[in-house]
């Protein structure tokens, strides 16, 4: 099973290894583009980045080697949307503010894995389980994302 128990989410950034969440299609018909979440931990906080990727590269499962889905210029990409001091804290705000679901979220890497199967079905519309893929919940990460 790919997707982590709160537990193991909690185990993980206690030993400073990021969690990540594939959150789906971002962008618009002429510019398509992907999302996913991530939880990093950084010296005793943890940062919450969503970040936006062009969806050119199907075959990849590194979505940080994606071109950012906005040329602004910047080489680097992902918008700091919180730094909390608790790992439960920095779930809540990732999932209130990106529409991330706590059962989804995998180890650091694998939300490439989420994106190849998402390309190898055809780029649904809603979720492996049948839902609505999430939309940002707030302006920073609307903005960050459309």
């Amino acid at each position: 099973m790919r997707y982590l128990a709160e537990p193991f989410i909690l185990g993980a950034l206690k030993w400073e290894r990021s969690v990540e969440q594939f959150l789906g299609p971002a962008g618009s018909p002429e510019r398509p583009g992907i999302r996913w979440v991530e939880i990093r931990p950084a010296q005793g906080s943890y940062q919450v980045y969503v970040h936006a990727a062009l969806d050119c590269e199907p075959l990849t499962g590194d979505l940080d080697s994606l071109p950012p889905l906005f040329d602004d210029g910047e080489e680097d990409f992902g918008l700091l949307l919180a730094t909390t001091s608790e790992p439960l804290a920095a779930m809540d705000a990732a999932e209130s503010q990106t529409g991330a679901v706590r059962e989804r979220w995998v180890n650091q890497s694998m939300a490439g894995d989420e994106y190849r199967d998402y390309v190898l079905a055809g780029r649904p519309a809603t979720t492996p389980d049948d839902q609505p893929w999430p939309t940002p919940q707030s302006s920073a990460a609307r903005s960050a994302t459309s």
